[in-house]
């Protein structure tokens, strides 16, 4: 009977070093959660001595670099809907992966010369990529660009898997990173609305929209807008999210100004086919269209339909075999004509997205 009570005292004892466990990191998840207010003004980490945007052509690149831990060797233990235990998948990278990345990223940037650059999850202090600061190390083979990064994922301790404490996901700052070759004269980070149930949404994004007004020599502004939506739910926050999104772009052009929006949608364009590069083979998956009548006419929607620009982190990538779609565009207001616009296609080497290059220019009606 001794060995029983033991047996009993080990067991209790177990489950309350568990229950404090858990306990603790909901409670200090819930005290240190990310609020950040509706509207926040964005402070430049460096400006650009340009002022005006004078050219009446502009180029641009969006990219969701993967944090520098998404390249394709990845099989990431999320997209295996993977939560108590990793199961063998990917939590982060080894450190030499992620130096890889990093290193491919910085050079793809680099011999990609635009005038805006539109990036996404990119890290400045995060245990996934052994806390390198992605954003300024961008920034440094930009000279003369201004920088701006917006917040969007920022927690103490993300817990995930939970029966692999050693293993956790860990702390994460990451977000937007914007880069102008014109200086803008004001930039805001305006929260997304919407977001999962207690206690998710602690230690999931705060999505939001990287806003920046340049002055131009044509009289009305040039407003960049830098964006990532929502992933991972059933559609309900996309759904808020592009609801907000139309609002904002359209009150911007009834201004006057010239509205440039790109990023990682989470969703395809408008009538494209989800399956389009791998018809009939979805292995499971399925991707949301954004609605055919989401903005009025005249909006024009920009994207290369040969080349995708995502791949799925189930398995390391494999071409032809791994699932590939097109959720990584851009969204021009009439007042802009789209001139080329190609995928760069890298094989996903360095991330699970591939940046999308794009050549456009202003329209000025005469009165």
């Amino acid at each position: 009977m001794k060995w029983i009570r033991r047996a009993l005292r080990v067991l209790l004892l177990l489950a309350l070093l568990i229950a404090l466990y858990v306990g603790g990191t909901l409670l200090i998840g819930t005290l240190s959660d990310y609020q950040p207010d509706a509207v926040e003004p964005l402070v430049p980490f460096r400006e650009s001595e340009i002022t005006i945007h004078s050219d009446s052509t502009f180029t641009a690149l969006i990219w969701n670099i993967g944090y520098g831990g998404l390249g394709r060797e990845s099989d990431f233990f999320f997209d295996n809907g993977r939560y108590l235990t990793s199961g063998g998948h990917d939590v982060r990278p080894p450190r030499e992966v992620v130096r890889k990345n990093v290193e491919g990223i910085v050079q793809t940037i680099r011999t990609h010369a635009v005038d805006y650059y539109l990036l996404q999850e990119v890290d400045r202090h995060s245990r996934r990529s052994f806390f390198t600061n992605e954003f300024e190390a961008i920034a440094e083979v930009l000279p003369g660009y201004a920088a701006f990064f917006a917040t969007n994922y920022r927690v103490w301790r993300m817990p995930l898997p939970l029966a692999e404490p050693w293993n956790a996901y860990g702390r994460v700052e990451s977000g937007l990173a914007t880069y102008l070759k014109v200086q803008p004269y004001e930039s805001f980070r305006y929260q997304l609305p919407g977001n999962f149930s207690w206690p998710t949404r602690i230690f999931q994004l705060d999505r939001c929209v990287s806003l920046h007004r340049i002055r131009t020599r044509f009289g009305p502004d040039l407003v960049v807008m830098n964006i990532h939506h929502s992933a991972y739910d059933d559609g309900e926050l996309k759904q808020q999210q592009n609801d907000f999104l139309r609002k904002l772009a359209i009150g911007e052009y009834e201004r006057g100004s010239f509205v440039l929006i790109g990023g990682d949608w989470n969703q395809c364009p408008p009538g494209f086919p989800f399956d389009r590069f791998m018809p009939g083979r979805t292995q499971g998956y399925t991707q949301l269209n954004l609605p055919a009548d989401f903005m009025p006419e005249g909006w024009q929607w920009v994207y290369d339909p040969d080349t995708p620009t995502n791949r799925k982190v189930r398995e390391p990538y494999v071409p032809d075999s791994t699932f590939v779609t097109l959720i990584d565009f851009y969204l021009l207001s009439p007042n802009l004509e789209a001139l080329e616009v190609r995928t760069i296609d890298l094989d996903f080497e360095y991330s699970d997205h591939q940046p999308v290059w794009l050549k456009a220019r202003v329209v000025v009606r005469e009165e």
